[in-house]
């Protein structure tokens, strides 16, 4: 029994196994299953995804080798190509790496050097015509004069590029497959999109101007934006409606998720008379950080609901400052904004936070109650300044006084 052979389980393991087994360990180690055996010798060089991540043991200088490395040994297709690592600094090596995925038909490619990192995209990058997904972060952005579009390209991701709206227009508009776009910590940008496939877009940043032209399938746009004085001035000289600027190219949206100073932005030109537009998809709303101090603001949020006849669920907080509130200024308006035959008749849930009990945040809570019929559950969340105040039972006394169109409809009042 002792001289009996032992069987070598790792080494006579079926090859779909092997490679199972690779394509799930870091590349490293991946590299390093070599050792193994005969059969699992350079069996490493197939994998399709190449994942360069943050490794302690091998410094800048070493990790820019050991890629080398593993490209020159790399035999077939490549899929994906993605570096994600704080301490790598951009190199020589960096355009030839890019170079050699563009003669190989990589479908992604990844890229985030180190902190504060910045690098200039090589334009052989622009060469990679069968990518279906790039993301960049922390670099300079410029398509060479001969650039045509990534005709496959389905997700474009950019964070921290230096890029112009010009070229991010050209861009977009020459991916014509281009399904989700995500724009981050872009500053200063008038964005015009005309996207024929876009579906999921997401902004975060300092817009001056922001134009769904034809984005006839989008379904959710989540926006995060800033203020500088740049863009402050330039919302002051604007006299365009960017409510319709935003909607109008948008027929098919579903979701809208708009953060701090996007109902601000969205007030910009709409004025009393302006022709509102109809999100016949819209299902959910949440809208963070509304003034209900500002009655252009207001006009927003009212508009937005009552001609979304679709919507489902509807959740906003407050940023009011009751303290340099003066509370006075007209309320006719929610007459003349509120039709007498609106109603709501698809919203079911409502949920609101930081709510002080100021004047127009009661009317627009009194507005939702008698004109959603179907309305299951509003949850109120006033803000931790409302309760230091002692204005918590004074809120509660009020709403349970407004009247409810739906025999469902319940009231959640929660410190939380």
């Amino acid at each position: 029994m002792d001289d009996a052979p032992k069987l070598d389980l790792v080494s006579n393991l079926p090859l779909s196994i092997i490679e199972s087994i690779l394509v799930r360990l870091p590349i490293r180690d991946a590299v390093r299953t070599s050792i193994l055996s005969s059969k699992w010798r350079y069996r490493w060089s197939g994998i399709s995804d190449l994942v360069f991540e943050d490794d302690r043991f091998l410094p800048n200088d070493k990790l820019i080798k050991f890629i080398t490395q593993v490209l020159l040994l790399h035999v077939g297709p490549i899929h994906k190509f993605q570096i994600t690592a704080s301490y790598l600094r951009t190199c020589p090596d960096f355009d030839q790496w890019i170079l050699f995925l563009s003669r190989n038909d990589v479908k992604e490619i990844l890229l985030e050097l180190g902190d504060c990192q910045w690098f200039t995209v090589p334009s052989c990058l622009f060469s990679c015509h069968k990518l279906t997904r790039l993301e960049l972060v922390r670099c300079e952005l410029l398509p060479p004069p001969t650039f045509k579009g990534f005709l496959h390209l389905k997700n474009l991701n950019l964070h921290q590029v230096s890029i112009t709206g010009g070229i991010i227009q050209s861009l977009v508009s020459s991916c014509p497959l281009l399904e989700c776009l995500t724009l981050s910590y872009i500053d200063s940008l008038a964005l015009f999109i005309s996207a024929p496939n876009l579906k999921y877009l997401f902004l975060e940043g300092e817009f001056k101007e922001i134009c769904l032209e034809h984005t006839p399938v989008l379904v959710s746009v989540t926006v995060s934006m800033y203020l500088s004085d740049d863009i402050v001035e330039h919302y002051e000289q604007s006299s365009s409606c960017n409510f319709i600027k935003f909607f109008g190219g948008a027929p098919s949206l579903e979701q809208l998720i708009g953060h701090i100073y996007f109902t601000k932005f969205l007030s910009i030109g709409n004025e009393l008379g302006c022709h509102p537009i109809t999100c016949h998809h819209l299902k959910n709303i949440d809208l963070y950080e509304v003034n209900f101090e500002d009655i252009k603001e207001i006009m927003v949020v009212l508009r937005l609901i009552i001609h979304s006849p679709d919507l489902e669920e509807l959740q906003i907080s407050g940023s009011s400052n009751p303290l340099a509130s003066s509370e006075v200024f007209d309320l006719d308006f929610w007459e003349n904004e509120c039709p007498s035959d609106c109603a709501l008749k698809c919203l079911k849930t409502v949920k609101l936070t930081d709510i002080y009990g100021l004047l127009h945040e009661m009317r627009f809570i009194k507005f939702l109650l008698e004109n959603s019929p179907i309305l299951e559950i509003m949850s109120v969340t006033p803000s931790v300044h409302v309760i230091e105040l002692g204005g918590r039972m004074h809120m509660v006394t009020e709403l349970l006084e407004f009247r409810r169109v739906s025999p469902l409809a319940r009231i959640k009042f929660s410190a939380d």
